[in-house]
């Protein structure tokens, strides 16, 4: 996904001259068929809004701190242990991860490529159980979102941990797992 986020645009060029398929479905959202949607069946519309939980693992940390009280170092752990999470967690509990996966979509929904470095960044390392649980008593469920619209300034991308409220679809994927919305102009 990082080299696709990096030279997605010089990969499918040489691709196309070349007479072949540029495949990258799995790069984004694991089994989630949201590249092949973006391409076949979005094709007739104007995306305006994608957003999504990109990372497993962060959702999973979240998940664990949210359900069983733990905190954000035990569920890290827990994560490595379950080889879920890298020995050296950055990339993904920092928002690279989400980021570079994010770029990716934006290229698909908005025809423009913006750099991962480029796209705001913050992770959920500073998510303590006092967020987790302030959230839920306000009706909230924090989840590590990755978000592109088009504004009337152009495009918008950031990855941050998000309140999302407990009854909206997004708040109900849970552990590993992965989602992606897409809003359109229809």
């Amino acid at each position: 996904k990082a080299l696709l986020a990096k030279h997605g645009v010089a990969l499918a060029e040489t691709a196309e001259k070349r007479g072949v398929l540029l495949n990258y479905e799995a790069a984004v959202a694991g089994g989630i068929p949201v590249i092949k949607t973006m391409r076949e069946a979005m094709a007739g519309n104007s995306v305006t809004r994608v957003f999504g939980i990109l990372n497993g693992t962060c959702n999973y940390i979240l998940t664990r701190m949210e359900a069983e009280g733990l905190s954000f170092d035990d569920c890290l752990k827990d994560a490595q242990r379950l080889g879920y999470a890298e020995a050296d967690p950055t990339f993904d509990i920092e928002g690279h991860d989400t980021a570079h996966k994010l770029s990716i979509l934006t290229s698909l929904a908005f025809g423009t490529r913006i750099a991962a470095n480029d796209i705001y960044m913050e992770g959920i390392s500073n998510i303590s159980q006092a967020d987790i649980r302030a959230a839920g008593d306000l009706g909230y469920r924090i989840k590590l979102l990755g978000v592109a619209q088009r504004t009337e300034s152009g495009i918008e991308q950031r990855v941050h941990p998000t309140m999302v409220p407990t009854a909206s679809v997004i708040a109900q994927v849970h552990g590993v797992t992965n989602a992606v919305a897409i809003e359109t102009d229809i």
